[in-house]
């Protein structure tokens, strides 16, 4: 964007994260139902519990192909995952802009030299969002994905819920035992409303927020490790692929030589997408721990109590390679829900900026 175009307001922002985040969720739910279904496994919830470990991945996979209306079923719980995404990619698309904004323009009028001198790096990598050091994308990031995470709580509660066979399954119909940990259904959740009073009415206004210091945990560094890949890869990516660093890995004595390199070099778009998946799959690898414990907060109130107690359960019960259940969906799926959701964002708020310029 040029210095005399109009910046994109808050609301653009808001738009563009809502639709990117739509996006994502309704394409890649089945990813996020395989890893709900692989990080509800506890040993005690089945007879053949060595057999099932082996496998995790395919026997979920299995069991959702033997039920009726397979390929439904590897959509349960879009509904709540659609709103809890659009929502919240929204609302930390906006918070995030206005935090960076706010810290480019201080440092602007403080004067440091350093952040000032990186404009030019911000254009180079034509990111929709404000430069800033490493400092700085940990901090916004942090803040405002822990800061979204804890108002989208209520449903992410449901959506998990609904992912899960505890909730949904028919076998769902029973008096909760306390070495599984099952919460007392006493009918599968079938609706968003008829869930939501089922929660109220047996675990109150806390079951909304079950694993709520779990989640933060795992959204604040996920977020501060991804902006900083993002953004360090975007601009490596940039000057690598640019038309002018093509130009001269050709012959220089080539009169076609910058012709070519611009009609070969890769578009902004795909820099974004493989920027988002690189540090999506590397941030979620990182953070794959309170994932996994927050999954089960959510799932098994009777037995999992607190983040703590959750961990030295795990631990005695399943090793702690239990800490890292379902990092393979989860990785491949935040990876591409990365990609997917930042190259949106980028490429309608750059278009918003060349349609504001003219």
């Amino acid at each position: 964007m040029s210095n005399g175009s109009k910046q994109p307001s808050s609301t653009f922002h808001l738009l563009a994260g809502t639709a990117s985040g739509f996006t994502t969720s309704i394409l890649l739910q089945p990813f996020d139902l395989l890893k709900t279904r692989v990080q509800q496994y506890t040993p005690s919830s089945s007879s053949s519990a060595a057999a099932r470990s082996s496998y995790p991945i395919l026997n979920a996979f299995r069991t959702i192909l033997s039920q009726p209306a397979p390929l439904q079923q590897l959509w349960r719980g879009t509904l709540p995952s659609v709103i809890r995404t659009s929502a919240g990619s929204g609302l930390y698309f906006a918070s995030l802009e206005r935090l960076r904004r706010g810290i480019a323009d201080y440092q602007v009028k403080q004067n440091i030299s350093h952040h000032v001198s990186q404009a030019s790096a911000s254009a180079q990598s034509k990111s929709a969002l404000p430069k800033l050091g490493v400092a700085g994308n940990l901090i916004t990031g942090a803040t405002a994905r822990a800061s979204v995470g804890f108002l989208m709580m209520p449903i992410t509660v449901l959506k998990v819920r609904f992912e899960s066979t505890i909730y949904t399954a028919p076998s769902s119909r029973f008096s909760a035992s306390h070495s599984t940990g099952q919460s007392r259904v006493k009918n599968p959740y079938t609706a968003l409303i008829p869930a939501t009073r089922e929660i109220l009415r047996t675990e109150g206004m806390r079951g909304f927020f079950k694993g709520a210091g779990a989640t933060a945990v795992r959204d604040a560094p996920y977020a501060g490790i991804y902006l900083g890949f993002y953004e360090s890869c975007k601009s490596t990516l940039t000057a690598l692929l640019s038309p002018s660093a093509l130009s001269t890995s050709g012959s220089p004595t080539s009169t076609n030589a910058t012709s070519i390199a611009a009609s070969t070099a890769t578009s902004p778009a795909t820099i974004t997408f493989l920027s988002g998946a690189f540090a999506g799959a590397l941030a979620t690898g990182i953070t794959n721990p309170p994932d996994v414990i927050k999954t089960r907060l959510q799932l098994m109130p009777l037995k999992y109590t607190n983040a703590l107690q959750t961990v030295r359960i795990m631990v005695a019960e399943e090793g702690w390679k239990s800490l890292w259940g379902g990092l393979g969906l989860r990785v491949g799926r935040k990876a591409l829900s990365s990609a997917l959701a930042w190259t949106v964002y980028e490429e309608v708020i750059r278009r918003i900026g060349e349609r504001s310029s003219i």
